[in-house]
């Protein structure tokens, strides 16, 4: 309506809660009109303390003045192995099952996360179709059986957390052969299939040996299928490589047969230094792998929290690099991680293990600028008050980390088993819903604009847009304005069209738009429609 002579008032809002001001976008800065030097604006407060500016723009500036989308990470570990969140006993029927998953879907939505870290391979076993790994024995009661009626649980839930907004991570375990949990190992156990490369602990647990270029192979084998047969969104490492030492009852792991074929073949490295180029090696390999067959699919690892004591100065506790062998700090160097979830499971005034110490000196080590997303013992972090503890990690992991902040819970658990969790988490910092940060580091095809109508029916306005021809489109932002302040709306992909009251609070609805997501976060220009 490029004609008309009448000035119209824009307020633009910022509706960050009071903890996450400093450090989600921040919308509440005047934006500048073109045609004038200053613009024209006032700050005030409504009913409830939300701050808003106001503007006077130009109507060529219409299209200018949308809020940043809020962003931060928000994930959860359900893990399956010995049953300890998925499913709950390896006895449920199927649909008790998917009643669980369902369940704790529904609550992460309904609590504003917006990703699920599902453990699929706790032990070289499977909850999903495999032909390379038997069905697990925490899904089934018996390794190697199917579900009955068969069904493929990886794919239900992918299915069920897309339809909510939420990012599906698988979660495997890449060295671990047998739980000690997981039953006596039957002739389709891994354990037996694959003999000649597994390890047995003295605590009942087998281990695939990480040298052994068999192993090497099978592991990168089971990641590449997942990720060519399912829509994930990321492939997730823990901190198990070398195992623990506890495992084998402080005994050095065993891996005689292949340190002595490395040393005949004129190895040079010490065997502690040979270890951890093995892991480092398939590290490597396994993000370029998973990138090569999907470039979207992000790769994550979720270390345990400390390198090595006295990195940062003062920290003392095991490490990682000399127990494990695993060499975290170099993979983040590397950028060989499109995310990294240290797990910083100590309290923020631990001594000796500082929550935030440690965070800023991963923080420090991320020279490639990954996505940095601490680990979070949401479970039993020792506090005598939990979620106050936990709400607290939240606000400090965004001050260090600022517009790229992020944490994973573990576990799924913990939000359910103190009563006060889940409150303080919706009414603090998980106030509102959160796009995933964007993963500039992946190149992907850029996202045509939506096509947006409306129609007005009564005190109605419906809202309507189109998936065609704009792209691999993973969720919406709709923006709505009342009187000028625009309010946003993540919905998902399914969701295409919207019904918003042309009245509220005294406001009318004078402005719509709408935007494309895609699964990297990445945004497309928006379409906006003026109403009359």
């Amino acid at each position: 309506m490029k004609g008309n002579k009448l000035k119209l008032i824009f307020l633009l809002g910022a509706f960050a809660s009071c903890s996450s001001s400093k450090t989600l976008a921040d919308t509440t800065k005047p934006v500048k009109n073109k045609n004038t030097a200053k613009p024209v604006a006032s700050v005030q407060k409504d009913s409830v303390g939300v701050v808003k500016t106001a503007v006077i723009p130009s109507e060529e500036d219409f299209r200018t003045n949308l809020p940043d989308i809020k962003r931060e990470f928000r994930g959860a570990w359900i893990a399956s192995v010995a049953n300890i969140n998925w499913p709950s006993r390896n006895t449920l029927t199927v649909d008790q099952q998917k009643a669980e998953a369902i369940s704790m879907l529904d609550m992460l939505k309904e609590n504003n996360f917006n990703a699920v870290i599902f453990q699929v391979r706790p032990s070289a076993d499977a909850l999903y179709t495999s032909n390379l790994e038997p069905w697990s024995y925490f899904l089934t009661g018996e390794t190697g059986k199917a579900p009955y009626p068969n069904y493929d649980p990886l794919q239900f839930w992918i299915e069920e957390a897309h339809k909510r907004g939420l990012e599906l991570h698988v979660w495997l375990n890449p060295y671990r052969a047998h739980h000690a949990n997981g039953g006596t190992p039957n002739s389709l156990s891994m354990v037996n299939k694959l003999s000649d490369i597994v390890i047995r602990l003295k605590n009942g647990m087998y281990w695939l040996d990480p040298a052994d270029p068999k192993t090497q192979g099978h592991v990168s084998n089971v990641v590449k299928d997942i990720v060519k047969r399912y829509d994930i969104d990321a492939v997730h490492f823990d901190d198990y490589f070398y195992p623990y030492a506890t495992y084998n009852r402080g005994a050095d792991f065993p891996d005689y047969k292949t340190w002595n074929a490395y040393v005949s073949s004129g190895g040079t490295l010490t065997r502690a230094d040979w270890r951890r180029d093995n892991v480092n090696k398939f590290v490597e390999r396994i993000y370029k792998e998973i990138h090569a067959e999907k470039s979207y699919v992000r790769f994550g690892i979720s270390p345990f929290g400390i390198w090595k004591p006295g990195y940062p100065e003062g920290i003392t506790g095991s490490s990682q690099y000399d127990e494990l062998y695993a060499d975290a700090k170099l993979w983040l160097n590397k950028g060989w991680v499109d995310y990294f979830s240290p797990q910083l499971y100590w309290t923020i005034d631990s001594k000796g293990q500082g929550f935030e110490a440690l965070l800023n000196w991963w923080q420090s080590e991320n020279t490639m600028k990954r996505h940095l997303w601490p680990g979070l013992n949401t479970v039993e972090v020792r506090s005598p008050d939990r979620p106050t503890e936990i709400k607290n990690q939240i606000e400090i992991s965004r001050q260090v980390l600022k517009n790229d902040a992020g944490e994973i819970h573990w576990s799924i658990a913990g939000l359910t088993k103190n009563a006060n969790m889940l409150p303080t988490l919706k009414n603090g910092p998980y106030k509102e819903k959160a796009l995933v940060p964007k993963t500039p580091w992946i190149v992907s095809a850029p996202l045509q604009k939506p096509t947006i109508f409306s129609t007005e029916s009564g005190s109605i306005v419906q809202v309507n847009w189109s998936t065609k021809n704009i792209g691999e489109v993973f969720q919406w932002v709709l923006f709505s304005q009342y009187n000028g302040v625009w309010e946003t709306e993540i919905l998902t992909l399914d969701q295409l069209s919207k019904e918003l009251p042309k009245f509220k609070d005294g406001k009318t609805l004078t402005a719509v738009a709408i935007k494309a997501i895609d699964r990297l976060g990445n945004e497309s220009d928006y379409m906006a429609k003026k109403l009359k």
